[in-house]
């Protein structure tokens, strides 16, 4: 889960600012809608591996299950905070689809 010390967001929120902002102007080079989530992808796989790579060295399995892990949590928090609350209120301004309702 992303909800860390306070400390230590205030110590990488500087890099992650500046990290955003190349994120963004690399992104606007092409169409954004496009190309940034490949660079996201790129980004996070890249400070994940290099992260493993300074801390330990090589790859391990119980590494790889970790991280599998992280991307698959980062996944389902993301869309528990901010994907079913937009659904919802899809939901709300279009109407829900009657096929819910059978089961």
């Amino acid at each position: 889960m992303p909800y860390i010390k306070p400390e230590i967001r205030k110590n990488l929120e500087p890099e992650i600012e500046m990290l955003v902002e190349k994120i963004a102007e690399e992104a606007q080079k092409e169409d954004p809608k496009i190309t940034f989530a490949g660079i996201l992808n790129y980004t996070f796989t890249t400070i994940a591996l290099k992260t493993v790579k300074k801390l330990f060295g090589n790859m391990r399995y119980w590494i790889i299950a970790s991280l599998v892990g992280l991307f698959h949590n980062i996944s389902d928090e993301f869309y528990r905070r901010l994907g079913a609350n937009y659904e919802n209120k899809q939901i709300e301004t279009n109407g829900d689809l009657d096929v819910f309702n059978e089961f």
